[in-house]
């Protein structure tokens, strides 16, 4: 176990994450919560690997002994391709967070993003099987959204202004239709104003909103009754969950869907269950899940 000053030695286990850039990420902070929590002799670092290198840092888990390593941007393509094996999650996406050094040497890649979603949604008790789900955006955190709520049997609609990156994203989840999305914040948009009021859940997968201002849908759509899951995480309360606030809907915001990702990676580099509130602290400063 680690001492009270949190010494670090030779038998230290290092855990890591490599992107580029990586300096903003958190992830330090909650696995490193997490391991203080338990008592744990592990430390976690970030490392910023460039893009050329991003293999080459993944086969090194094995030759370093790392106890673990998560991906994050833009390397997560590359780090399913590094990998020996893949859970059906990564397989499916093609992406990679999560890599476990197997006992055999191996290294099995996973993407925990998918089940984060969902832990997010579980938590303050959002159900999608059967209903209603717009998605915006068609990136790499779309892809994981849109398969997790096909699994759950949500009803998945996928808007984006690249149709071919929407059908590729939709086609992630049985029977999920594409639709176009407007320019941000675009009330003028009747077609976006009745698919976002048609909507049981809507779901920001797009970096609009990290500026404090940008908002991805018109909020004239949002009403009571719906689920507002906003996957950026700060500022916590973006423009279009204040707007859900406002008129009665339920604001999800993204910081629980990136400690439960991160608590599932926790899960499988240590094999023990993840201290879900001290990751929460030091994620949010006040422990609220």
């Amino acid at each position: 176990m680690i001492d009270p000053g949190g010494a670090v030695g030779g038998t230290t286990r290092v855990a890591a994450v490599i992107g580029d850039p990586v300096a903003h990420s958190l992830s330090p902070a909650i696995h490193n919560a997490a391991y203080r929590a338990l008592g744990l002799d592990w430390i976690y670092v970030a490392f910023t690997v460039d893009r050329r290198h991003a293999a080459a840092a993944v086969r090194a888990v094995r030759h370093l002994g790392l106890g673990g390593l998560n991906v994050t941007m833009p390397h997560k393509e590359a780090a399913a391709a590094a990998c020996d094996e893949l859970t059906p999650a990564a397989e499916r996406l093609r992406s990679v967070n999560t890599v476990v050094p197997l006992p055999d040497g191996r290294l099995r890649g996973d993407s925990t993003d998918g089940a984060g979603f969902l832990a997010s949604l579980d938590a303050p008790g959002v159900e999608v099987a059967g209903r209603a789900v717009l998605v915006l955006g068609a990136g790499g955190a779309s892809r994981a959204v849109v398969r997790a709520l096909g699994e759950r049997g949500a009803r998945v609609t996928v808007a984006a202004r690249r149709a071919e990156a929407a059908a590729e994203a939709a086609a992630l989840a049985p029977g999920a239709s594409v639709a176009p999305l407007a320019s941000p914040g675009d009330a003028s948009d009747p077609a976006t104003l009745e698919r976002v009021a048609a909507a049981d859940v809507v779901v920001n997968a797009t970096p609009l909103g990290m500026d404090g201002r940008s908002c991805p849908v018109p909020v004239d759509g949002l009403h009571a009754g719906q689920a507002v899951v906003d996957l950026v995480y700060e500022p916590r309360e973006t423009p279009l969950l204040a707007a859900a606030r406002r008129t009665g809907a339920l604001p999800v915001d993204g910081l629980g869907m990136l400690v439960h990702q991160a608590a599932r990676a926790f899960e499988q580099f240590t094999g023990m269950e993840a201290p879900l509130d001290a990751m929460f602290a030091a994620a949010a400063g006040d422990g609220r899940p």
